[in-house]
Formats: C-alpha cells, structure tokens, sequence
C-alpha cells in the first residue's frame, strides 16, 4: 500500500461511518416513560440525596467507579511532539479503547488548553469528582513529574502518568526474569540508560526499587552522558548524574550488564554489543525502531537477552501489559492512589506470570509449540487471557496491605470470575486469529477479486502479511480497481478466460476429467468448466499451485459448494461437510452449527457436526463447551426432531466421554448456567460457560446467526467449512471487507493445520 493509501485508510478509519473511536452507551432501560422519569427528573433526586449524605455513595449510584479521565495538553505525542490538545485527542480516544478492550474500563478523553503547570493541576482537581481515576498522557517532561506528584497528593483518587510508570513496570517485570536467566544479582550489575526521558527517570527509579544501585548506573541525553559535573541539569537528570570520568555510550557500553534504550533507532552498534559483560541484558526499546535491530543483535551476541517494543520480536514491552490492569485493581478496591507498593505488584505479577505454564490459546496464536519460560519469553505476551485474573488481583492486594484500599475485597475466587468475565465483550479473537496467520501466511486464491470489497480486503491481507493473496477474475478490471483504490504489490493475476492461462486450464481440465470422466464429464466440458473462477480456483488448491482459496462473495452458496464437493471433495475419514459460525458476543466467542450446508441432519450427521465443531473451537485456542440444541430439554417431547438430538447426545456420551457436550435444551437453559444449575444440576453442562451450539436444522442454525449479527451487531466470522481435504471457504453473499479478511486468515490457518496433519 502507498503512504498515501495508508494516509486515507488511517483518516478513514477515524471519520467513518462515527467520528471518533469512543462513545457513550446507557447502562439501563429507557424505553418507557417510566424509565426516563428514573433516569433523570423525578427519579434522579433519590440517589443524588443519598449522595449529598455520604460522597461515597457515588460509587454506588452512578459510573464514577469504573470511570478514568485521560487527561493530556498534548505537549508530547508519540513521536509528534508538542501538537496541541485538539491534535491529541485521537490519542487519548485510543488510549480509551485499550482501556475499554483489555480491563473493561470506561473513559473521558479530556484535552486541557494550557502548558502552565498550575492551570493544569487545577484543571484536573476541578474535574476530579467524577472520575474514579486519573491518567495522565503525553504530557512534556520535567513538567510531568510535578504534575503527577501534586496530583498524587491533592486527590483521593489514583493518578498515574502511564509514559513513566507503563514501561517501567513492564521493563521491570522482564529484566528481574532476563536478571535470572543470565544468573546476575540486581544489586551487582552496571546499567546504561540512553534517555533521560519521563519514561527513563521512572525506569530508573523503578529499577532502583527493585534493588539496582544508584551508582551502578549511568544515563545518557542528546549531550552525551549526564555527569555530575554537568552544569544546568534538571532535577531528575541530576538524581542520575555520575561520577564516572566518561562521556559517550560506547565508553559507558563496556562491561556494562544491561542496556536500557529509550531514546532513537540505531544508536547502538554491533561493536558496543561486542564489549558487554557475558549474558548481555538489552531493552531496545525506541518504536518504531529499536535501538539496533534485533536480529543484528542476536548475530552478534549468542548469549544476548533481548527485548524491544515491537511486536514482530520476542519479548514485547508493551504498555498494554500495565495501565488497563493496574487501574482495574486500583478501581475495584476504590484505591486512594497508586503507590509504589501497587507499582512493584505489577511488576512481581508478570515477572511471575511469565514462569507459569502458558494456555494453548496462547500458544496457538502465536504460532508456537510450546512457550516457556527462556531468553525468547521473559514477559507475558500482550494477548495472553491471564492478565486480567492475575495482575489486577496483585494491585488491588497490595492497596489493601499498603491501606490505601477503601473497599476492601473478601472473596478473591469470586473477584476473579469477575474480571475472565469482563473479557467477554471484546474481540481478542479476532486478533489472535490474524496474529496467528501472520506466522506463517499460505497462499490464498481470491476468486473474485474483480469485486471492489474483495480486491479491498485482499490489499489488507498482503499490507499486514496475514497471507500471499492470488487474484482471480477480470485482469483489466482488476487492474482498474487496484489503480482506484492505490494497490502497491506484485500479486499474481490470473483470467480464467484469457488465452494467456491456456496451458494451465488445459492441464487443469484433463485432471478434472481423468478423475470425473466415468461421471458424465467429457474433456469438452471439463475445458469449458476451467474457464468458471470457482472450478479454476478450487484447481489451483488441488494441484498445489495454491495453499487455500475464499470465493462466495457475489454468487448463492450452493453455485459455490458445487465445484469445492467435486473438485476438492471430503477429507479423509469425513463423511459430511459442514459450517460454523463464530460470533462475538457480549458473553464472549459463541460458535454456531451448521449453518450453511446440513437442511435436517440425521442423529449421526449431528454427532459428526459436533466432533467437527469441537475441533474448530480447539484451532481457536479454547475448550469446547458444547450444547445440542433443541426446543426441548431432556426428554420433555418425543417428537422425532427432539429424538434425534437426544440419540447424538447419547452417542457422543458414550463414544467420546472427554467430550464436554449434553442435551437436547432449550437454549436459555444452555445459555443461562445458574438456571441450568438449579433445574438440571446432572447435566454435564451445569457449572459450566456453554462457548459453542448445535443446532438440529439448517433453518435454525441460520436464523439465530443472522438474528445475532442484525439485532445486537455482533460480528462473525463464517461460515466456516468443515470437513474438506483441503482449505476452500465460502463467504455470505456480499460479506463486508472485514469478514473477508477474516476469512483469509481461517484459510491461512485451516492451511497451516492441514500442513502439519500432512507432515505428521
């Protein structure tokens, strides 16, 4: 893609079809009149009194509890600068959503109109009382450090400046694991810090905490290192001067135990790796561009630990592995602040988390057999679920020990469940699934890539490296609509009505009519067939020319099953295709089955349907918890359709007992498991959070998905196919460019598991 494509995608992203990246959305009822006279006059009057009471009582009656302020002046933007407050704002609005999507926490982007110091901070008291807590951002070091000391000290509610205190207690959690692995005491090692930053005082300090010696260290700014015979130094590079005699990083490089980079790309060469102590610790962590890159680094020293802050490395420090957390714990026990006792539990957390075996969901997404615990995994990955249930847990623990904590917490089994709960209205897996494709991308035929939104999508699949997209259709439409919409790639584009494909149709269609002659096919209409796209697609599959193929957009699903059962046909040991769907719902991925294929399957088509669902829902990362749904519950019809249900369960029961699975029920008591609980409590279900469904038909399989997708805008990714010998899926008719996308990442990844199957 073009700068300047990448420009418009970045303005469109943020205008269309709402400005912005946030909004307000109700809590409670406010269809009736009834409703309305609640929520405001006469109603409102009633908490607001019990308020005036008791100020604490607003915690209890309105959203302050789970509410931050990001409050910025925009004096120092991501590596924009001093921008202004207004050019700010789709920062702070972004911050919001991680804050929204990792910890469930709501937020006001607040931009103030000042660099005066003191108008800030009265600025942000004067705002206070409706926030239950206060991060500050991209705010101009030294005037940072002042204002998040006084606010610290003039509120009762936690502040914290995330540019400090984010990458420090990231950095710190790594270098305590990265300290182990190379066998070193904190106490003893020699640090170079380049920066002198908000970001690098606050490591420093934090490092310090943990045990590293003030004089073991050494900090640098654009004028070279900062001595203490340096005169005009700032309060904070000053409480880092040293006495040593030397003046540049390559001076300050030798022998020393760790490298601590937040300043620019490149500044760190091969030969000052080259004089380190043995086991070098180096945090690279300039973005985009590290200080050296990884992988001259990892060529230059073999025993190097390293990390950076990009995401395409091991050992990501990411801030997003903090602030949603900390603040999640800081909320939930109504923390006054958050001190340094609630920082280090941060830090202890994810060191910890990082020793701890890791979920296959984790591992999946990111491509790997087995993560451990070693130089190439020293921090928690970004996506990892555990976060939640671990790190807010630790903070709110140690604002209780440390008595800054006003609602204290009791059941600790209980506040857990909660938080794994709060991740159910995001969408990580969607991320995790285009992560996972970027590992390894395959070959993905396009075979309507003469459509705008197919030609759209298959750009953002070659942009972000999810697959090698082969277009298929109309070569000089193609090329129109990529001249129109700024397509940069050498893909390839194939007509499968241009003489220019001669020789392969050719050879494509006496395949085709070798295998299908004794049915009907003559070589004549086996020729003729490898003109249509879909024929010609699903023959490039077969004969390895391509690794997947994604067609469907613009014609009926059953003009498009047609050729992929003919050509591609069932994998080994499948008796039957099948679709499911995945939604994201509030309540998390619910996985929907068949959806596409099945009118009214047998008790055995359904039993296969679920064997085949549960093997989707694993690819994804999760255990399968699966309902066969009915409109009755065990036994209460004996209507054929309702047998049928019953007789798959049974047979599942019997011939796959590990199989977390029961029915027939009704979906609400699938749906609702403390229902389920007090009715049925000997279901294999009870207890438990049902992630996929069965249903006994097509229709009722297709309405509840399109229901869902229409009525609560839940989004879906499907119908994904099961049950093929090799990768071919069918999109709905005219999907939206996102549920593309995401379908090519389900062929990457249906591609890469088809691949492995075969190499074992």
């Amino acid at each position: 893609m073009s700068k300047q494509s990448k420009r418009r995608e970045a303005l469109v992203y943020h205008a269309k079809p709402t400005p912005g990246k946030i909004q307000v959305v109700p809590t409670k009822k406010y269809a009736t009149q009834r409703d309305l006279s609640l929520a405001y006059s006469p109603g409102v009057a009633e908490p607001c009194l019990e308020i005036e009471k008791d100020k604490n009582n607003v915690y209890k009656y309105t959203a302050k509890g789970n509410l931050v302020a990001v409050i910025s002046n925009g004096t120092a933007v991501l590596g924009l600068g001093n921008i202004g407050p207004e050019a700010s704002k789709p920062v702070m609005e972004g911050k919001g959503l991680l804050f929204k999507i990792f910890a469930d926490i709501d937020v006001f982007d607040i931009e103030v109109d000042t660099e005066n110091i003191d108008e800030f901070i009265e600025t942000v008291k004067h705002i206070a009382p409706t926030f239950g807590g206060i991060n500050l951002e991209d705010i101009k070091a030294p005037e940072a450090f002042e204002i998040e000391r006084r606010l610290k000290e003039e509120l009762d509610i936690p502040v914290m400046h995330d540019d400090q205190h984010g990458t420090a207690i990231i950095s710190a959690a790594a270098l305590l694991n990265a300290l182990e692995l190379a066998e070193k005491n904190i106490e003893d090692i020699r640090i170079v810090i380049s920066g002198a930053g908000a970001a690098a005082i606050s490591c420093s300090r934090l490092y310090q905490a943990c045990g590293a010696k003030r004089e073991h260290m050494v900090m640098l700014d654009s004028k070279g290192v900062i001595r203490d015979d340096r005169e005009n130094l700032t309060t904070e590079k000053a409480e880092f001067a040293t006495h040593r005699k030397i003046d540049t990083l390559d001076e300050a490089m030798k022998d020393a135990d760790v490298f601590i980079g937040l300043s620019k790309a490149d500044i760190v060469s091969q030969e000052m790796l080259k004089v380190m102590a043995k086991n070098p610790i180096v945090f690279a962590m300039a973005n985009p561009d590290p200080e050296i890159k990884y992988q001259l680094a990892i060529d230059t020293r073999d025993d190097i630990i390293m990390a950076t802050g990009r995401s395409d490395h091991p050992n990501q420090v990411n801030n997003v592995l903090g602030f949603p957390f900390i603040f999640r714990g800081a909320l939930d026990v109504r923390a006054t602040k958050i001190n340094e006792e609630m920082k280090m539990a941060a830090v202890y957390a994810l060191a910890k988390l990082a020793k701890e075996p890791v979920p296959e969901q984790v591992n999946i997404a990111y491509g790997e057999t087995r993560l451990t615990f070693g130089r190439d995994y020293i921090i928690p990955k970004p996506f990892d679920p555990r976060l939640i249930a671990e790190v807010p847990p630790a903070v709110a623990k140690a604002a209780m020990e440390s008595g800054v904590a006003q609602e204290p917490i009791e059941d600790w089994d209980k506040y857990k469940d909660i938080l794994l709960e709060r991740l159910g209205s995001d969408n990580k897996i969607v991320r995790l699934l285009l992560n996972r494709a970027k590992l390894n991308p395959k070959r993905v035929v396009f075979a309507e890539a003469d459509q705008l939104d197919v030609l759209k999508a298959a750009q953002i699949v070659y942009d972000e490296g999810i697959a090698i997209p082969i277009l298929l259709g109309r070569r000089d439409k193609i090329l129109s609509l990529m001249e129109e919409i700024e397509f940069e790639g050498d893909l390839e584009i194939i007509d499968p009505k241009s003489d220019e494909e001669e020789e392969r149709k050719n050879k494509y269609a006496k395949v085709y009519w070798q295998q299908r002659k004794r049915k009907g096919v003559t070589l004549y209409s086996a020729e003729k067939l490898m003109r249509e796209r879909n024929y010609y697609a699903a023959m490039m599959v077969n004969e390895g020319d391509a690794d997947a193929l994604i067609s469907g957009y613009s014609r009926s699903y059953p003009s498009v099953v047609k050729p992929m059962l003919e050509l591609i046909g069932l994998a080994p040991g499948s008796t039957r295709i099948a679709t499911t769907n995945v939604m994201m719902t509030q309540r998390g991925p619910m996985f929907l089955s068949d959806t596409s294929i099945n009118i009214n399957p047998t008790a055995n088509d359904l039993t296969r349907i679920a064997q085949m669902t549960a093997g989707v829902v694993k690819m994804f990362g999760m255990e399968p918890v699966m309902a066969m749904i009915s409109y009755s519950n065990f036994g209460s019809s004996k209507n054929q359709t309702a047998i049928k249900v019953r007789e798959a369960v049974e047979y599942l029961h019997k011939r796959h007992p590990n199989l977390i699975v029961d029915g027939e029920l009704q979906t609400d008591f699938a749906l609702n498991s403390e229902m389920l609980q007090d009715i049925f409590p000997f279901s294999k279900l009870a207890g438990r959070k049902v992630n996929t469904l069965i249903f006994p038909n097509l229709e009722s399989a297709n309405i509840t998905y399109k229901l869902l997708k229409e009525l609560n805008k839940a989004d879906s990714i499907g119908p994904i196919m099961m049950g093929m010998r090799k990768p071919a899926h069918i999109l709905q008719l005219d999907a939206s460019v996102d549920e593309i996308v995401n379908m090519a990442a389900i062929a990457v990844i249906d591609a890469q598991q088809k691949s492995k199957k075969r190499s074992e």
